[in-house]
């Protein structure tokens, strides 16, 4: 797959979950802002709960990665993706995680 292909596919994931989580999501935080309760919500039932758990396993997943590859390859910002994986979600900071590391190695390749 090409590079610019790659990104491309990063970049519209990232920007449909962000568009979703503004329609599905934000109007009803903004008419009732329990935030606390908007999380309990996903626990509601079996399946939504393994969805749930899916998701915050992931993330902490990627902070795991993200926190690996700042000691090991000086991979610079990726606190700002795991803020964005928290608000709008994992896939929007997973994928502004990859597109940022791709460009930060591509720097330390050329440097090396």
């Amino acid at each position: 797959m090409p590079e610019s292909v790659y990104r491309a596919i990063l970049v519209v994931a990232a920007v449909f979950f962000t568009g979703f989580f503004a329609v599905v999501v934000v109007p009803p935080l903004i008419e009732n802002p329990d935030v606390l309760g908007a999380f309990a919500a996903g626990f509601v039932n079996p399946f939504a709960s393994g969805y749930s758990m899916d998701i915050l396993v992931c993330w902490a997943i990627l902070a795991t990665w993200v926190v690996y590859e700042a000691r090991q390859y000086s991979i610079r910002k990726g606190w700002i993706c795991l803020l964005l994986g928290i608000v709008p979600g994992v896939a929007v900071g997973f994928a502004l995680y990859l597109l940022l590391r791709e460009k930060q190695m591509r720097e330390i390749r050329r440097e090396g």
